[in-house]
This record gives structure tokens, C-alpha cells and sequence, in this order.
């Protein structure tokens, strides 16, 4: 009876990897685009991003502690993470307090009260933003210019994009550098290319075929694709936020479905909704659908011919 037969529940293959290794892989890929943002916006943009951090990994530290009592896992990172894609989510100008109670609404409502890290259905850092969009807590940006007509996407310069010397986000400051930390994490293995690409590749010919039946043609109708890929916050949630482990596919014919999806939603509510930036309601809504398609695209069964 010495050798007993242990009967346990999936996964059953285990690997080098943990939570605290990926989060901090996700980090150093976000540390250049942070760093030009202080650059960019100063020592406030600095300031948000501390304040979002230490008060998401607060808020998780005394839910745990007092409510859920259970074991403390801030030093996981994913609290971190949250507060960091929180701060790149919003204007280095928001007040302290406002920052505060986005990352409440991240951590105590999106992410805690479904049990913490891999429970969630939502982004976490996404819920806290759309939930200070809709107190009207956002600053102006590219796309609110271009939805309100005040500039046409022709007069956008398009190195300031790519490079940074914008309004807007934290996060949408340099394109250039998010890339550089989405080669990163690929490289890592953290992510795959299904969902940045099928995100990313929707998103163009969606708009193109939009620019086509508009009218556009020769340079204006390239430039308009391009503008919306690098303008908001279109690299960002494909890259870091769409790609998040507990609110994605698992199949990688899951995650092209579902960055589809995104694309489109994306572009609908860009040109289309009320609001300028589409991608953090794509993201939420496709997170919905998750558990669905994780239904009915499931993965080839071990051992099948």
C-alpha cells in the first residue's frame, strides 16, 4: 500500500513557469513605454502609476486579509500588473483620489469578488477604467479629436503617434515602445500571436473596407487604417490586455474567434458608437463570451486520430 494511486484534477503537466514570472515578464515589457510617459507627461504620469499600483495591491493585501482570510498572494505580481494597465488606461493629469477608486473598482469589485487571480471574468484594470469612463474621468485624445471632427486623420502626424508627443493615456503615448515590449513577451512565450494579430489584422481591413466605400484613395486611404492601429488604445489591449490568461480562449482557434471579435467591436464603436475609443468595451464584451467559445472550440483530445 506503500505506492498509492493519487487521483487529482487537471492540469497534470507541470512546467517552470509561475504567476510571479510572467507578471514580472509583463512588467519589464511595459517599463519602456512607462518610463517615456514620465518623460512625456512629466512626474504626474510617474505619480498615477505609483498611486494605481499601491492601491491595487492594498485593496487585494486587505480583502484577503479580512475578508476572504485567506492566504496573502500580492507577491504574485498580478496586483502589480492590474495597477500599472490601470495607469496606462488614464490621463497623468487624473486627481490622486480618482486613480483610488479606479483601482478599487479593479481589485475589489473585478477581481476579488470572484475569488482573485484566474477566477475573474473580466480584465480587472479594464472594469476600473470603463467604470471612470463612464464618470466622465477620461482626458482628450487623437480619437476624441477625429470623433468630434475637430481634426481630420489626414492632418495626424504619424511619427508623433508612433513615437509619443500626444495627449491622452499614459498607455498611448509611444507605439513604438509597446511593440517593443509585445516582441518581448513573445519572445518569452508569455503570449502567442493569435490575439494581437487577429485583434491588430481586423481592426485594418475593417477600416479599409470603410475607407474604400467612403470614397478614400491613393495615400489617405493606407493612412486610414494606420491612424487607428497606432491612435488609442488599439495596441495596448491587443497586446496586453486582450491576451490576459483568465478572460481568454483557451484554443488558439479560440483566440483568433475572439480577436476577430474585438477588432470588429473595436471599429464599430470608433466610428459608429458614442464613444471615441473602442477597444476596453471590445475587450469586456468578448470577455463575456469566453466561456462560450471555450465551449463549443475546444482542443483535439489526447491521444485522438
Amino acid at each position: 500500500m506503500a505506492n498509492k494511486l493519487i487521483v487529482a484534477p487537471a492540469p497534470h503537466v507541470h512546467g517552470s513557469e509561475s504567476t510571479q514570472k510572467i507578471m514580472r515578464d509583463v512588467l519589464l515589457a511595459l517599463t519602456p513605454a512607462l518610463v517615456f510617459s514620465v518623460v512625456a507627461f512629466g512626474w504626474s504620469a510617474l505619480a498615477v502609476t505609483c498611486i494605481s499600483v499601491a492601491s491595487c495591491v492594498l485593496f487585494e493585501y486587505l480583502i484577503q486579509k479580512f475578508l476572504l482570510k485567506g492566504p496573502c498572494t500580492v507577491s504574485d505580481l498580478s496586483a502589480v500588473v492590474t495597477g500599472v494597465l490601470l495607469a496606462f488606461n488614464l490621463p497623468a493629469s487624473l486627481p490622486w483620489w480618482i486613480v483610488v477608486i479606479g483601482a478599487f473598482v479593479s481589485i475589489a469589485i473585478a477581481k476579488m469578488t470572484f475569488g482573485g487571480l484566474g477566477k475573474n471574468p473580466f480584465n480587472p484594470a479594464l472594469v476600473g477604467r470603463v467604470f471612470l469612463l463612464f464618470d466622465a474621468f477620461s482626458g482628450a485624445t487623437p480619437l476624441a479629436a477625429v470623433k468630434a471632427e475637430l481634426v481630420s486623420h489626414t492632418s495626424v502626424n504619424y511619427q508623433d503617434v508612433l513615437f509619443g508627443s500626444i495627449p491622452g493615456s499614459l498607455g498611448e503615448v509611444s507605439a513604438l515602445l509597446l511593440l517593443v515590449g509585445a516582441v518581448y513577451l513573445l519572445w518569452r512565450k508569455v503570449i502567442t500571436w493569435h490575439i494581437p494579430v487577429a485583434v491588430l489584422g481586423t481592426m485594418a481591413v475593417f477600416v479599409f473596407l470603410v475607407g474604400l466605400g467612403q470614397g478614400m484613395h491613393g495615400e489617405a486611404l493606407w493612412e486610414f487604417p494606420l491612424f487607428h492601429l497606432l491612435a488609442g488604445g488599439a495596441i495596448l489591449g491587443a497586446v496586453y490586455m486582450a491576451t490576459d490568461y483568465s478572460t481568454s480562449p483557451m484554443t488558439h482557434t479560440g483566440m483568433l474567434i475572439y480577436g476577430v471579435g474585438i477588432g470588429i467591436i473595436t471599429v464599430l464603436i470608433r466610428l459608429w458608437g458614442a464613444y471615441p475609443e473602442g477597444m476596453s468595451f471590445a475587450i469586456l464584451i468578448m470577455n463575456s463570451v469566453v466561456p462560450l467559445i471555450n465551449k463549443y472550440v475546444k482542443p483535439r483530445r489526447f491521444g485522438l486520430k
